[in-house]
């Protein structure tokens, strides 16, 4: 049977469709039949107990430059799909913690994609920490004192901003660095959250994988591997994919997250790793069904949406 499936994104026209896994999912989910309805963030309301949205209906096509078309808008109670996909891109802040607090309810009567009040319960930066047998040794804090502490005893240290995405404010901080104060300064300034302090990982210069994982299961993984003289391995700040397979270690990892994952209902998460530590866990928007796909892995969109549909039908 069709489902309605209603998107919500960031901007359709200013996606890399070789890249992007929301893309990917649509096309997916056009090729077996289903409706799709496109909305942003800035589109949701909540009026007189009904969470509606200006949507629009949404066909796409992989097509540079001509990859979607829209229909006229109207607006619609979100209640009457069947699967909202929530994949707009954080940052994790107020706004998005709200439209975890709108999606939450018409979930689950509504299936929302990933689970509202666990995403809104599981920000990725300190999910992880609750693994703690397989994270770095690891700070969060606003005390500059607590974090030059940590400094002495780690002396190389990766800082960041607890609810950032895609590497921005990453900062490699070596036991010689004198930046050290002024960074902290920088983040009192733009950030009113604790910072996350982590030991400096060497692994990292052979890549950081990203392991994908679908309903608990294990789905694919892809290694990043950093450009000369970048700490980051983002794709999008010079980090080169390749394939990868999956170290004991990794396995280990997760065998021991997936259940919980599974229970929590966050169908499509991304867990990055480097060396023998897992260092997030990513359930707010995951990326990496092209780069899995590109190098010979599993259909990962196919695999999200067997996952949507067995819940849609109450196996």
């Amino acid at each position: 049977m069709a489902l309605t499936i209603a998107i919500q994104m960031d901007p359709i026209e200013r996606i890399d469709i070789g890249g992007d896994s929301t893309f990917a999912l649509a096309l997916e989910a056009q090729g077996r039949g289903h409706d799709l309805l496109y909305y942003g963030p800035r589109d949701l309301s909540f009026r007189d107990g009904k969470v509606t949205a200006s949507v629009r209906p949404l066909t796409v096509r992989a097509v540079r430059g001509d990859h979607f078309a829209l229909g006229e808008a109207s607006f619609y109670d979100l209640s009457a799909a069947d699967v909202v996909l929530m994949r707009q891109d954080p940052p994790f802040d107020m706004s998005y913690i709200t439209a975890t607090h709108l999606l939450e309810r018409i979930h689950p009567r509504t299936l929302v994609v990933n689970d509202p009040a666990q995403v809104r319960n599981a920000p990725e930066k300190l999910f992880v920490t609750e693994f703690s047998e397989f994270v770095p040794p690891t700070l969060i804090s606003s005390d500059p004192r607590e974090i030059r502490r940590f400094r002495d005893d780690h002396k190389d240290i990766i800082l960041k901003p607890l609810y950032g995405n895609g590497g921005a404010g990453v900062f490699r901080v070596k036991p010689d660095d004198e930046n050290l104060g002024s960074l902290l300064e920088m983040f009192t300034q733009f950030y009113r959250e604790p910072v996350i302090v982590q030991r400096y990982i060497p692994e990292v210069r052979k890549g950081d994988k990203r392991v994908i994982l679908v309903d608990g299961e294990f789905a694919g993984a892809i290694n990043r591997v950093p450009a000369a003289g970048e700490a980051r391995s983002n794709m999008h700040v010079g980090g080169r994919p390749e394939a990868t397979d999956l170290t004991p270690r990794e396995r280990a990892i997760c065998a021991a997250i997936g259940p919980e994952l599974k229970r929590r209902g966050l169908i499509f998460t991304g867990i990055d790793v480097i060396g023998e530590y897992m260092t997030e866990i990513n359930v707010t928007s995951p990326t990496g069904i092209h780069e899995v796909r590109r190098f010979g892995g599993k259909d990962i969109a196919a695999l999200v949406l067997d996952a949507i549909e067995a819940r849609r039908s109450g196996r």
